[in-house]
């Protein structure tokens, strides 16, 4: 694998899923004209600060592996804006730098064990997707309102049980997936949304409210 990694110190794209690596090898970081880097599915515990050397990254992929914490420096990956894995790890909360990534238009930390959403993500203000499914949440957060490019927010599988007043501030959101959340109402400003699709599946705690029915009116698909 070293052979291989050294070989690839000039490609502006490196895939690297699925190979057993254990630890990043250390000449990896060396390679700073890298645009794509796909380090997933390989029993990773830790990622060096030295990620922070790679100004051009695009695209970057962590997930399935078992990181607990990111170093500070993945804030310094500024031109990362077309994706970001992280789903499938152990992660709890985000480094402060996080919020830099002021470019990301994709991220996913699905799977992971996030009690509260991150307010880092809140920064995101070129974000378009935000995959958050199968964590721990029992709130998102009012700045979650500043996201106003967000066109889908999927959150299946946490322990929502409402959602803030704010979400109707995210004028672009057109998929909304809450399934598998316990869910005891939803606030009536949802009914201004301009949604094109609603998943409620899964959330036998909710009463469907009656507003429901004017955001079908408009074309929205809910999902009960």
């Amino acid at each position: 694998m070293k052979n291989r990694t050294l070989s690839a110190k000039k490609l502006k794209d490196v895939n690297l899923w699925k190979q057993q690596l254990g630890t990043v090898p250390d000449e990896l970081w060396d390679n700073v004209g890298m645009e794509t880097l796909i380090l997933a599915d390989n029993a990773l515990t830790t990622i060096s600060p030295k990620i922070g050397r790679l100004k051009n990254m695009r695209t970057l992929d962590l997930g399935h592996n078992q990181l607990s914490a990111l170093p500070e420096s993945i804030g310094e990956l500024k031109n990362l804006q077309d994706f970001l894995y992280l789903h499938d790890n152990a992660l709890h909360s985000l480094p402060s730098s996080f919020k830099k990534l002021l470019s990301l238009r994709y991220l996913n930390i699905s799977e992971n064990q996030f009690e509260k959403l991150p307010l880092e993500i809140c920064q995101l203000s070129e974000l378009l997707e935000l995959r958050a499914t199968d964590n721990q949440l029992r709130s998102l957060p009012s700045c979650i309102g500043k996201l106003t490019k967000l066109r889908e927010l999927h959150l299946r599988n946490n322990r929502l049980k409402t959602l803030p007043d704010c979400i109707e501030e995210l004028p672009n959101l057109k998929q909304l997936d809450l399934r598998g959340n316990p869910l005891v109402n939803l606030p009536v400003s949802m009914a201004k949304m301009s949604l094109d699709k609603l998943d409620l599946r899964w959330t036998p705690t909710l009463n469907l409210p009656k507003w429901t029915a004017a955001l079908e009116r408009r074309g929205c698909l809910i999902y009960k």
